[in-house]
């Protein structure tokens, strides 16, 4: 008996794809008979209308029906299946279920009310005579192609269509799974058995326990195994190319593989001649690689179609060379063009090793990709190479960091050998050559100046003008044929009213058109005053990272004037910095070709605002034709050196507009950028910052799908507070905060830039918090929406919140998302804002504490009453100054002598509040100045608090005791400096005092730099007394001379 399917249509199936859409396919499965019905791209609603028959031999077993996704670069999605057992068929009336809309059911049992669509089918049981569609299904099975032997049972198997595949040349290459092997000499054994002897199934698998060369059945199964067609005609390469160029829908580029690049070179070749030389069947790049690492039997099958003709494929098998640790082994490779667009070639390569150790485990995937290269000085074609890879682990073991790491030494050595080989085929180029490829490009672009009369003719060559003057010659000549006419009604000599509607009418026209000719007139003169104002060629200053943008052309901007056309211009912002070009009057495709350079930046930039404005008079509001914006975090810069970025906004995507810009980001301050970055970072967090390794950065790369440019500088465990707590890993780089976690296999990942971060605030401790601070990190409005699902609130003004607390290690934590934070997102001033209110509320905090705490009265030991701890302070200058007491203290009343000796010992912008009584006999002020250059080279500011009282032991000696506090310094917010001066008089002298000033420092922050840092404030401290009490003599003295004269 056997059993007929016929796979009509299905419909109502979701989409698995990111556009919303599916691939879809059927596999048919009964025991250990398989079939498939092609690949229906990008549909909901798919049709097959092909006829399977299936040999039944037990009526126990089962029709099983899958609908599946394909996917070229991971597994298959499974979409629904539906069972039907044989027995139900054949018990039916007339042995048939007939014609019928199946409803699909989720292979998940927990996902039982998922709707996955409907299958149309046919089914029933075919007695006696096949017809002719019997016979070809039965040849079909005869050739059951090596795709349609992997097993059905699980849907989420990797489809031949979507695995990687190409050539590769490894050390330690994938495997296919053992069942999968098993299948093929299965397939082998039981289509020999069938053609010679046409026994039953049990033969068959009786006939495939033999063992079989695996060359043989690979070149068999591309050679005949092909559901479409066995017989192809005989095709160049070249042919195969053109026709899957022709076949190609613009889909996507492939990303790089995970596992990391092997190879990125860039060649003296076009990219069709590069692709030819590495995969066509006339390369030699194989047989030479195999012969330089001694492998041997290789065998290079040819490139045939699979797949309905969309998936062009071929098999190269080999013996790899023994080493010290594996023996020699079988390696085959499949590998499969996946991108064929005649500049873009990508092959995606699958490589098994079965008999390597734990070879039924994984398998190895590799990502060939040939693109057109950057133009070069000499003229000649250039091409980029890519190779990444990745190993693709089909079963779970402990064994997978050992893999992955064998693997990857494998794949380093092995491509070694490649990338010298492939260089003496092709002329490979230097990166020194490709340097002057960014002046050659930029160079090219040549400026159009519009002289004044191209801008006139674009102004005034339109309709309304026209009109405007045609009318105002058929009045004059009106008024030049016409009689004037008699004066009547209210008008006199001199006034001339309308004598009709009509004329009304007419004159209300005439005012018009007169109203508009002048605005055309007055934008005109406009425009010619401003067309050459742009920031245009303007130079880059300093050393860091520069950032260069060529502005080329604009398509199908939106028309917002009456003229049909705009007056389209660009601004250009970056780090707070802004760069507009020039005007383009009446165009909507306008063209620049404009240059543009930000000055030197000390952090690689994170994002590029572009928008695109209409100008509409210097007075007016413009109107914005679209906007775009470039993420470096997520984009490679070389990809932006030529791209078409479409426009956002309703005019823009109404109009499909899009910009053409050439975008170049370069770092001139050496190969040092981690380490210069951590330096920086750990001057601010006051901890040393280890670098990551290599392996490390690519993971955190790989988990946030970042550029290889970007680098983990720390990451702290703690909660992410939403409605529960979810723990996982806080990621810090130099350009944005991320979080992952991974509960019970439910990943929850996310990351924001720090420029998008409006404030970061600090929740004291609470029993919701588990007794931790809470760090609350708002996001600027609108800020942050692919991290939406990781913020616990959202305001009214749509700013996002986040929170995290219990971090094992909270003040590092803290200090290094502020550092990290203040270092990529705040002004200067907002720098020394936070800097002054972390400052006041410290200080408010001390007092409210000290005010309840005991004060300790010790001569060593300061006794200023805002401070709850006081330090040890030692004697750092003690000298007879010979001027009066009464004298030297108007050094601390806000006298002019004051201002003077500070400004002498280096305090800019000194201001001082006037005393005030804080307790019995207690006077307070505070005092604000900032260093002078000369003082101290960052400028910083200076907040002091002083209070004055009289000697306990002489009524005629006076204690001024200190705090200083420092802003804008490195390391200013870990320290305060306590100072205490100790005035007496000299009974013996009338003019003369003895002043003692002792110096110490309260540390607030651990540091390892204390003693430099002690050492460096006590030297210049020394210094600036000195010049503070010889200037008051000097004063004292001057003002004697003036007194005596």
């Amino acid at each position: 008996m056997k059993l007929f399917v016929r796979v009509i249509e299905a419909r109502n199936i979701p989409g698995m794809d990111q556009n919303g859409l599916s691939d879809p396919y059927v596999k048919l499965q009964l025991g250990k008979q398989r079939f498939k019905t092609k690949v229906i791209k990008k549909s909901l609603n798919p049709s097959w209308s092909q006829e399977f028959c299936f040999k039944v031999e037990d009526l126990k077993d089962e029709l099983i029906i899958s609908v599946l996704d394909e996917d070229k670069f991971f597994n298959d999605d499974c979409i629904g299946q539906i069972k039907f057992p044989v027995s139900q068929v054949f018990d039916s009336i007339d042995k048939s279920l007939g014609t019928a809309w199946h409803p699909l059911h989720p292979k998940n049992k927990k996902l039982k009310n998922k709707d996955c669509g409907e299958i149309h089918l046919t089914i029933n049981f075919l007695q006696s005579n096949c017809s002719l569609v019997d016979s070809q299904l039965e040849d079909e099975q005869l050739s059951t192609p090596q795709k349609f032997t992997e097993s059905v049972s699980d849907c989420s198997v990797r489809s031949s269509n979507g695995s990687f595949r190409s050539t590769s040349p490894m050390k330690l290459d994938d495997s296919v799974s053992s069942k999968e092997d098993k299948s093929h000499s299965q397939t082998f054994a039981g289509k020999i058995a069938q053609i010679f002897s046409r026994s039953t199934d049990k033969d068959l698998a009786s006939s495939s326990t033999g063992k079989t060369d695996l060359p043989d059945i690979q070149e068999d199964a591309v050679g005949d195994n092909e559901v479409v067609s066995d017989e192809q005609p005989n095709q160049s390469f070249d042919e195969l190319m053109k026709t899957l160029e022709s076949k190609d829908q613009e889909t996507e580029t492939p990303n790089n593989l995970p596992g990391g690049v092997v190879l990125d070179q860039l060649y003296s070749i076009s990219s069709p001649e590069l692709n030819s030389k590495v995969f066509s069947p006339d390369s030699t790049i194989l047989t030479s690689l195999a012969d330089l690492q001694g492998n041997t039997d290789l065998q290079i099958g040819s490139w045939k179609f699979e797949s309905g003709g969309d998936s062009l494929k071929r098999v190269v098998t080999y013996t790899k060379a023994a080493n010290r640790l594996i023996k020699a082994t079988r390696a085959n490779e499949e590998h499969t063009y996946v991108k064929v667009d005649g500049k873009t070639f990508a092959v995606l390569a699958s490589v098994s090793t079965p008999d390597v150790p734990y070879g039924g485990n994984f398998k190895t995937e590799l990502l060939y990709l040939i693109t057109q290269g950057p133009e070069l000085p000499s003229g000649e074609p250039c091409s980029q190479m890519v190779i990444s890879w990745r190993v693709n682990f089909l079963q779970s073991t402990m064994m997978k960091g050992m893999i992955e790491g064998g693997a990857k030494q494998g794949i380093k050595e092995s491509f070694d050998h490649y990338a010298n080989i492939l260089a003496q085929n092709v002329k490979p180029v230097e990166m020194k050559d490709v340097a002057s490829n960014k002046e050659q490009v930029l160079a090219s672009l040549q400026t159009e100046q519009e002289s004044d009369w191209t801008l006139a003719v674009k102004f005034f060559s339109n309709f309304t003008v026209l009109s405007a003057i045609v009318l105002g010659v058929y009045v004059m000549v009106h008024i030049w044929l016409a009689a004037p006419s008699t004066i009547q009604g209210l008008e006199f000599v001199g006034l001339d009213l309308p004598d009709s509607i009509g004329e009304l009418i007419v004159g209300g026209l005439m005012a018009l058109q007169g109203a508009r000719l002048l605005e055309f007139t007055s934008r005109f003169l406009q425009a010619r005053a401003q067309k050459g104002s742009s920031d245009h060629g303007v130079k880059a200053r300093g050393h860091g990272w520069l950032l260069t943008i060529a502005l080329v052309e604009a398509l199908n901007l939106a028309a917002v004037d009456s003229s049909g056309f705009c007056d389209p211009y660009v601004v250009f912002t970056c780090n707070g910095k802004s760069r507009t070009s020039s005007i383009k009057f009446q165009s909507a495709d306008p063209q620049w070709n404009e240059i543009f350079e930000f000055d030197a930046m000390d952090d690689p930039p994170s994002k590029l605002d572009i928008e695109i404005f209409d100008f509409d008079g210097p007075f007016s509001e413009a109107e914005s034709l679209g906007h775009a914006e470039i993420n470096f975090v997520k984009s490679n810069i070389s990809d932006l050196a030529d791209v078409w970025l479409p426009l956002q906004g309703k005019l823009a995507q109404a109009c499909q507009s899009k910009l053409h810009l050439r975008i170049f980001l370069d770092n001139t301050k050496g190969n040092n950028v981690v380490s210069d970055y951590l330096t920086k970072v750990e001057k601010e967090v006051g901890k040393k910052i280890k670098q990551r390794s290599p392996q490390t950065n690519s993971a955190f790369q790989k988990l946030f799908g970042l550029t290889a440019q970007e680098f983990l500088i720390n990451d702290f465990t703690c909660h992410l507070k939403r409605r529960m707590p979810l723990q996982g890993r806080l990621f810090l780089s130099a350009r944005i905060i991320g979080f992952h976690a991974d509960l019970f296999g439910h990943k929850t990942k996310f990351f924001f830039l720090w420029e998008d971060i409006e404030d970061i605030q600090v929740v004291p401790p609470t029993l919701s918090s588990m007794g931790s601070p809470v760090v609350v990190i708002t996001l600027k409005p609108g800020r942050g929406e692919d991290a939406k699902h990781g913020a616990k609130t959202q305001d009214a003004e749509g700013r996002l919140k986040f929170n995290f607390q219990t971090f094992v290690s909270f003040n590092v934590a803290y200090r290094t998302v502020m550092a990290l934070w203040k270092a990529r997102a705040l002004t200067p001033e907002q720098k020394v804002q936070i800097v002054e209110e972390e400052s006041e509320a410290k200080n408010s905090q001390t007092a409210e504490e000290e005010n309840d705490a005991k004060m300790l009265q010790q001569e060593d030991s300061g006794s200023f009453s805002g401070i709850e701890d006081p330090v040890n302070q030692t004697l750092v200058y003690s000298s007879v100054i010979a001027v009066p007491t009464s004298f030297f203290m108007e050094l601390f009343i806000g006298s002019e002598l004051e201002r003077k000796v500070m400004e002498k010992a280096g305090c800019v912008s000194y201001s001082q509040s006037p005393w005030e009584f804080d307790e019995s006999d207690i006077c307070q002020r505070h005092i604000y100045y900032k260093f002078d250059k000369s003082i101290s080279r960052y400028s910083g500011d200076v907040t002091s608090t002083q209070q004055r009282s009289h000697l306990p032991e002489n009524n005629n000696g006076w204690l001024i005791e200190e705090v200083m506090t420092l802003h804008g310094v490195p390391l200013g917010d870990y320290f305060s400096i306590q100072l205490k001066y100790q005035i007496e008089e000299i009974p013996s002298r009338s003019n003369g005092c003895n002043v003692q000033v002792f110096f110490g420092i309260a540390w607030l922050k651990s540091s390892r730099h204390q003693k430099r840092i002690t050492k460096n404030i006590l030297s210049s401290m020394q210094d600036r007394l000195k010049i503070i009490f010889s200037t008051v003599e000097k004063e004292f003295v001057s003002e004697q001379g003036v007194a005596n004269a």
